[in-house]
C-alpha cells in the first residue's frame, strides 16, 4: 500500500522522516511517496484533503480535525521555539499595527501567535518563509515573522528581534507552544494510524542512534546551510514532545485550541478520538 507523506525541507523534518522514506526501518507493506513543500502549502493541500499523511500547523489542524486524524509524533512542540519578529531597525520604529509585516502564511501558527501578541496587526504580506529575511532587509516589508532556521541566522544579516512571540505565548499560558504536527486522514481508518504512529517513531529512533552524524538527506534538503545550523535547527524542534506528546504536550495543544476556536468563534476540533 503506498500512502502519499508531506513534510517540509526543514532539518527537523528529514531528520524524523529519513529512514521512513529511504529504506531504514522496515515498514512491511507500507511504502511511502515523500512529498516535500513549505508549510503553508501544506497547510492549504490539508483543507483539500490532497495527502494521505502530512505535516500541517495546529491552526490547519484545527481547520481540518473532521478530515485529519492527529498522530502522537514528529510534532514539533516546546519551550523557546516560537517564531521571532524582527526588523532591520529598530530606531523610530513605528507600533507593529502600522507596519507591514511578513509572514509564512496564514494559516500558521506563526501568524496566529503575531496576532496573540499584537492583536491589531492588520497589514500582512505572506510569503514563502525562506523570503522573509530579504524582504526585510530590502524595505518591501517593515518587520517579518520568522520561523525554522531562520531566527539562527537573522543576527548575521544585521536583522534585529522586535519580540520573541514564542515567548510571548509562554508567559502568558505558561504552557509549550504547539507549532506543527503530523496528521493523517481518517478515512484510512485507526488501525493503519497507530500502524503509521509507530513506524514514524521507528524512523525517528533509528536517525537517533546515528545523531550527531547530519544524513545526506537531511544535506541534500538543508541545501546551503552550514552543518552547525542543520544540528542547532534538529536540536531545537525535535525533542521529547515529538517522539509523543506526553501529559503535559496534550494539555498544551488542549489550551491551545481553546484559545484557538474561542477566537475564531469555531466549534472545538476533534483531537483525541
Amino acid at each position: 500500500m503506498k500512502l502519499t507523506l508531506g513534510f517540509s525541507p526543514c532539518p527537523n523534518d528529514t531528520f524524523i522522516f529519513d529512514a521512513l522514506v529511504n529504506g531504514g526501518i522496515d515498514t512491511g507493506e507500507l511504502r511511502y511517496e515523500p512529498v516535500l513543500e513549505d508549510v503553508q502549502t501544506l497547510n492549504e493541500w490539508a483543507a483539500q484533503g490532497r495527502l494521505d499523511i502530512s505535516k500541517m500547523s495546529f491552526p490547519a489542524l484545527f481547520q481540518n480535525s473532521g478530515d485529519y486524524r492527529l498522530l502522537n509524533v514528529g510534532a514539533a512542540l516546546g519551550k523557546g521555539v516560537g517564531p521571532l519578529l524582527i526588523a532591520r531597525r529598530l530606531v523610530d520604529l513605528p507600533s507593529p499595527d502600522h507596519c507591514r509585516i511578513a509572514i509564512p502564511g496564514v494559516n500558521t501558527t506563526a501568524n496566529f501567535l503575531l496576532h496573540h501578541a499584537f492583536p491589531t496587526v492588520s497589514q500582512l504580506v505572506p510569503m514563502l518563509f525562506s523570503n522573509i529575511e530579504d524582504a526585510v532587509l530590502s524595505g518591501d516589508v517593515d518587520m517579518g515573522v520568522i520561523i525554522h532556521e531562520n531566527r539562527f541566522t537573522y543576527q548575521q544579516k544585521g536583522l534585529l528581534k522586535v519580540a520573541d512571540l514564542g515567548e510571548v505565548w509562554e508567559q502568558k499560558t505558561g504552557a509549550a507552544i504547539p507549532l506543527g504536527c503530523i496528521a493523517i486522514r481518517r478515512e484510512l481508518g485507526e488501525e493503519l494510524a497507530h500502524t503509521v504512529e509507530l513506524q514514524i517513531r521507528e524512523s525517528l529512533i533509528h536517525s537517533f542512534k546515528h545523531y550527531p552524524a547530519v544524513s545526506s538527506y537531511v544535506k541534500e534538503h538543508a541545501q546551503a546551510m552550514d552543518e552547525a545550523v542543520m544540528r542547532q535547527h534538529i536540536e531545537l524542534y525535535v525533542n521529547d514532545y515529538t517522539m509523543e506528546f506526553g501529559e503535559s504536550g496534550r494539555a498544551a495543544i488542549d489550551g491551545f485550541a481553546r484559545i484557538y476556536t474561542d477566537k475564531a468563534k469555531t466549534d472545538a476540533p476533534r483531537l483525541w478520538e
